[in-house]
């Protein structure tokens, strides 16, 4: 038996295996309006035919000005909640489980997309006023879009934001929601002492960094049913040793209190932080020691999942059946190869623990 393809129950929600598939922006929203395309559907729904237990979308905007580009995908209206629902069901009609994940991009927002460069988006181009927890725009090589310091209305403004935006996701039947803490992105601005220069309650130590993702998740949990999970995506590292910046140990205390507030799983990445916030070895398996750590150390029994550099059947079912995470969150490969779990299958030896499609079964031979 291949511990990969054994379920996860997080509360009242079975995942049929352990693979999930990471969030990976698509940038191809081509109205420039939030509402997913044909492009979304197709993309997501092929990664449930390919037999992912969890399908997790793009970060999704809470409001217009969290996107990273204009391009992004939405969840600040009921339109978008609507549009999305075609997806939703036809993953759940695969048997697998849709996520979203929700996502603000702070400083890091307002900018083309990486086949354009990756360069600032101003308003007179279609972008806009950029927001962070301190007014320290990002260091792009050309000059930054004007970047403004929250005050207290606009902090509350982006919890409700995810609350609202946790509410069209169930309205859309989404199953987990997942609160976007890492990659240097709005939240993570708040928790990295990098970014964060504040002298309110929302910045100074560790408990004032970490206020705003606790009442994020806090808000999310509200209104997220109590029988579905609610992830949180975090840094586990900023690989900045060099200088005072997030570290696993913060990781590590602040998974616990995430657990505190209602969050079923942390998903341990790293780095984004500024432009060298990034680990020397980027390798297969380069980010598990940290969510290892996170595992290891919480006192909590919230559930940990592990993404980067994860390529092999093999490697994906030792991280596993090793007790080393939860879940293998999978990106890149699943970029390459949309049908990955169904070739673990077959690799592992596991062909009677799930099932392909049955329009596909001359091509992988399952029972079905």
């Amino acid at each position: 038996m291949a511990e990969l393809f054994s379920e996860l129950r997080l509360r009242e929600t079975t995942i049929p295996n352990r693979v999930m598939v990471s969030p990976m922006c698509q940038y191809s929203c081509e109205d420039r309006d939030g509402l997913p395309t044909e492009w979304h559907h197709v993309h997501l729904g092929s990664r449930a035919v390919g037999g992912a237990g969890l399908v997790m979308s793009e970060a999704t905007a809470v409001e217009p000005r969290g996107r990273i580009t204009p391009e992004d995908l939405g969840i600040w209206s009921d339109e978008h909640a609507q549009a999305l629902q075609r997806t939703t069901e036809f993953v759940k009609q695969q048997g697998a489980v849709p996520g979203i994940q929700l996502a603000h991009a702070g400083r890091k927002a307002s900018k083309t997309r990486p086949w354009e460069g990756s360069v600032p988006e101003y308003p007179e181009d279609g972008g806009w006023e950029v927001i962070a927890p301190s007014a320290e725009p990002w260091p792009y090589e050309d000059e930054p879009p004007a970047t403004r310091e929250m005050d207290q209305d606009d902090i509350e403004d982006v919890i409700d934001s995810f609350r609202a935006g946790a509410e069209r996701a169930l309205d859309a039947g989404f199953e987990v929601a997942e609160v976007h803490a890492a990659h240097g992105y709005l939240i993570h601005e708040f928790l990295s002492p990098v970014t964060n220069h504040r002298e309110d309650d929302y910045g100074g130590d560790f408990e004032g960094r970490t206020r705003l993702v606790r009442e994020i998740t806090a808000a999310v949990r509200e209104v997220w049913p109590d029988d579905k999970p609610v992830f949180v995506r975090i840094s586990g590292t900023e690989w900045l040793d060099d200088r005072e910046s997030w570290t696993i140990d913060d990781s590590v205390r602040l998974a616990d209190r995430l657990a505190e507030v209602g969050a079923d799983l942390i998903d341990v990445s790293s780095g984004g932080i500024v432009p060298d916030s990034y680990p020397d070895y980027a390798g297969p398996n380069y980010q598990l020691a940290l969510a290892e750590q996170v595992r290891e150390e919480t006192e909590s029994d919230v559930a940990v999942g592990t993404v980067g550099g994860i390529t092999t059947p093999e490697q994906a079912e030792g991280i596993v059946a090793n007790g080393r995470a939860d879940m293998a969150i999978v990106g890149r490969e699943f970029l390459r190869d949309p049908y990955f779990p169904l070739h673990a299958a077959q690799a592992l030896g596991a062909t009677d623990q799930t099932s392909e499609p049955v329009q596909y079964h001359r091509a992988f031979g399952f029972d079905s």
